[in-house]
């Protein structure tokens, strides 16, 4: 099995770094627990040439994708320095095998999350919340994967986009969500679509890092899963996601899209 770890890890390390698909294991080649492990030792890979583990990102925050693949908890992987995009800069989709985006929320952390907390002592640990998009980058031909592939692959994780923070923890619940491409809305929805409040995923993520044995040290980062769909990336876009209106606006974050020839 460790064989399996090892050329699994190395094969999907590979693949993001090269920016190129490969075909998804066979089924049942490994289970949950082996899928991890292959997150582990693929996430080993970016460290050694010295990427910086900045924190985490959740998966299958939303009932609906649960049902859909057939879960009933949330699924994370690692965010490396590498993966930090400017806010208002300008991303290069050629770092990518097939790119989407999606709007999200990000925290910073200020304690230490080492041991499960209740929704009461989620804010409590933060230190910041901010409008985020994250680009998600699936390296299976076709954007296709098991539950078991997906986790893997680093839950899809590649570019992370945030915005300016705040400590508005008490106006998370119901915000509108819009994202636009060029000008044109191309996503609308709520923060409620993420686990029925996003304050859920800090939650969550410190039941999954203590069931783990892991950590998570204080200025880290948790982006804390999707409030609508992805959509998928093009050259010549100029992507906006705002959180929020008015008095209650949590703030805008942006990019542009370009490839290199």
């Amino acid at each position: 099995m460790s064989q399996t770890i090892g050329d699994a890890a190395l094969a999907l390390d590979t693949a993001a770094k090269q920016a190129r698909a490969i075909p998804q294991f066979a089924p049942g080649t490994f289970d949950l627990n082996t899928a991890y492990a292959i997150q582990r030792a693929s996430i080993q890979h970016r460290v050694a040439r010295g990427e910086q583990i900045k924190g985490i990102k959740l998966g299958f925050t939303s009932r609906a994708k649960m049902v859909q693949m057939g879960v009933d908890s949330l699924i994370w992987g690692y965010l490396t320095d590498a993966m930090i995009e400017e806010d208002g800069g300008r991303v290069d989709l050629g770092r990518y095998v097939h790119p989407r985006v999606e709007p999200e929320l990000c925290f910073v952390t200020r304690r230490t999350i080492d041991a499960p907390l209740t929704a009461l002592e989620a804010a409590g640990y933060l230190e910041a919340v901010a409008p985020a998009m994250e680009i998600i980058d699936s390296r299976y031909r076709d954007f296709r994967f098991s539950l078991e592939d997906v986790v893997a692959d680093n839950c899809s994780s590649a570019g992370m986009v945030v915005g300016g923070w705040s400590r508005a923890f008490e106006e998370l619940g119901n915000l509108g969500v819009r994202m636009q491409f060029n000008g044109r809305d191309v996503q609308a929805g709520s923060t409620g679509a993420i686990l029925g409040h996003p304050l859920r995923s800090v939650v969550q993520a410190s039941r999954l890092l203590h069931a783990s044995g892991a950590s998570l040290p204080a200025g880290s980062l948790i982006m804390a899963g999707a409030a609508t769909a992805a959509e998928a990336l093009r050259p010549g876009l100029h992507v906006k996601c705002s959180i929020g209106c008015g008095v209650r606006s949590l703030g805008i974050v942006s990019f542009s899209t370009h490839k290199d020839t």
